[in-house]
């Protein structure tokens, strides 16, 4: 029965990792702490194999349905590499029920986030941002103005930080960032999303790698494989659903698991 729940939880990672650039990192946790019966460490460790694996597979599919912009990723994923090593040290300092409770808090701002820009509407243009207006330039294929460049500095460290110090791979940070840093559109910053998601949770998984802490990596194992299969049919469905609706279904995601992993967490801190 377990190995049929994480196969089950696998492929509603895969579904929304692939769609929607995020939320496989905030179901990969608490499905491993209270459907799985994970410890948070372990479940922190467990889901960025999950989520690192899918998130590469996922980048080979997005790039394929030409929604990934892939110097635009690996510029943002190398900025927040400091970050998510720095993160993942400190996490070892913090009690677990602390972690998940923080967990459940960031949910909900990233929820009122994306409630703001679902009511102001999208700024965001629906064409594919061009790269031929350089002031600074990060590489040969990647240019942004100087606006730009520090809303990158900055959103890439916190997202790099607080995906470190959560443990997850962090595409409900990373897809409102490239959404505000580099006002990309939704189908692009959730594609785009992928190859930061795959460099941070590499990164995230090394320092953790020294903690001493294992997950059940039979559980992982199934869980990896459901979601890496799923995440291609994921990608496919962004490509036949309005972006508008992909945004609600993010948010709404997101709302439900900061909700029930609240519930459970704070008693723990009381």
């Amino acid at each position: 029965m377990t190995l049929v729940l994480a196969i089950l939880a696998g492929v509603l990672i895969g579904l929304s990792l692939g769609a929607l650039g995020g939320g496989g990192s905030i179901l990969a946790v608490p499905v491993l702490v209270y459907v799985l019966d994970q410890s948070a460490s372990q479940a922190t460790t467990g889901s960025l194999v999950v989520v690192g694996v899918s998130s590469l597979m996922g980048v080979v599919f997005a790039s394929r349905a030409g929604h990934v912009l892939l110097a635009r990723g690996v510029a943002f994923g190398t900025v927040a590499l400091g970050g998510a090593a720095l993160g993942a040290l400190a996490s070892a300092r913090v009690p677990e029920p602390v972690l998940l409770a923080s967990f459940a808090v960031l949910m909900l701002v990233v929820v009122g986030v994306m409630v703001v820009r679902l009511v102001r509407g999208s700024a965001a243009p629906e064409t594919r941002p061009t790269l031929d207006d350089p002031i600074i330039t990060f590489s040969p294929t990647f240019a942004c103005r100087c606006p730009q460049a520090l809303k990158v500095l900055v959103t890439a460290t916190a997202v790099g930080l607080l995906t470190g110090f959560l443990g997850v791979g962090g595409g409900f940070l990373v897809v409102p960032a490239l959404l505000v840093a580099l006002a990309l559109p939704m189908d692009y910053a959730a594609g785009t999303s992928l190859v930061v998601i795959t460099m941070t949770s590499a990164v995230a998984l090394a320092v953790r790698a020294g903690s001493g802490t294992s997950p059940d990596w039979g559980i992982v194992i199934a869980l990896t494989a459901a979601a890496t299969l799923s995440t291609a049919v994921g990608v496919k469905v962004a490509d036949r659903v309005d972006t508008d609706k992909l945004q609600i279904a993010f948010t709404v995601l997101i709302l439900g698991v900061a909700v029930y992993t609240a519930a459970q967490a704070l008693p723990a801190l009381v």
